[in-house]
């Protein structure tokens, strides 16, 4: 049976896929806050799962070098220490941050262009990575989209609270690139089941409208959200970067993605929303 070893302790992600891989693998996890995992020993694992990293708070020019400590050298030297003691597999949680979108399709053709110190620390630790790839030591790069599930962080929880407190919503007619947490857990058994290496972009099968989730969302709770495309024209003259993320069209090319179809789109949102 193989031994996993996910950096990054209490995380939302790493302990949903702890959880997930736990029937399956020995699972352990550890903590990055300090510099005690440079004492552990790696060489009992086949697989390191980092995704240790900063995501959920307001850049600053005060917290930017923070970023590039955390997000590029932190997963980079994990790297270096797994190597060297013998771990096959490196799998890094990277980002959709990295291609520096807040709308449009993201295809085979898409430059990489992140334009926040999120993004660019992302990409940076993704060539360091890939620098240290050989036979021996296989390296898989996740570009994630939105993850969302129960307990999660992000504008999720936010347009849950607003399905719950709002008679009224916008009607738009968008696309998002999402994935449910559980899919992108049976994603990351899939790549350590096939040992798999290389850049992927794992999504739901289904892209995501917002109008729709919020409609679904109130349902779970048994409430009702009438939707009207008369605040429509407000979205319009509001050009702004939240609106953009909520109710903009953001996806990836289903030709170059992952599709991952294990929980449906309305499933998800049970799941997520029951108590």
């Amino acid at each position: 049976m193989k031994k996993i070893l996910i950096t990054g302790k209490g995380s939302y992600i790493g302990t949903s896929v702890e959880k997930w891989l736990s029937g399956n693998y020995i699972v352990d996890t550890v903590d990055m806050k300090d510099n005690s995992w440079r004492k552990k020993d790696f060489s009992q694992y086949d697989v390191v799962f980092h995704v240790a990293g900063i995501a959920h708070i307001k850049e600053s020019k005060k917290n930017r070098d923070i970023y590039f400590e955390v997000n590029r050298d932190l997963a980079y030297d994990t790297a270096v220490k797994a190597k060297k003691e013998g771990v096959k597999q490196f799998i890094f949680l990277s980002s959709m941050s990295v291609y520096g979108l807040n709308k449009g399709i993201i295809d085979r053709n898409t430059p990489i262009k992140p334009n926040s110190a999120y993004g660019q620390s992302k990409y940076e630790a993704e060539k360091l990575l890939k620098q240290l790839e050989d036979e021996s030591f296989i390296v898989a790069i996740i570009r994630p989209p939105m993850v969302y599930g129960k307990g999660c962080k992000g504008n999720y929880p936010k347009l849950a609270s607003l399905a719950l407190k709002t008679p009224i919503f916008p009607k738009v007619n968008n696309k998002r690139s999402m994935i449910y947490i559980d899919n992108l857990s049976e994603f990351v058994k899939q790549l350590i089941d096939n040992c798999s290496g290389g850049i992927f972009l794992p999504q739901n099968v289904d892209y995501v409208n917002t109008s729709e989730m919020v409609k679904l969302i109130a349902e779970a709770h048994g409430k009702k959200v009438r939707m009207t495309k008369l605040l429509n024209p407000l979205l319009n003259l509001l050009n702004i970067s939240i609106v953009n993320k909520v109710f903009g069209d953001l996806v990836y090319e289903k030709s170059i993605s992952c599709n991952i179809d294990f929980v449906s789109f309305e499933e998800s949102i049970m799941r997520t929303e029951k108590a």
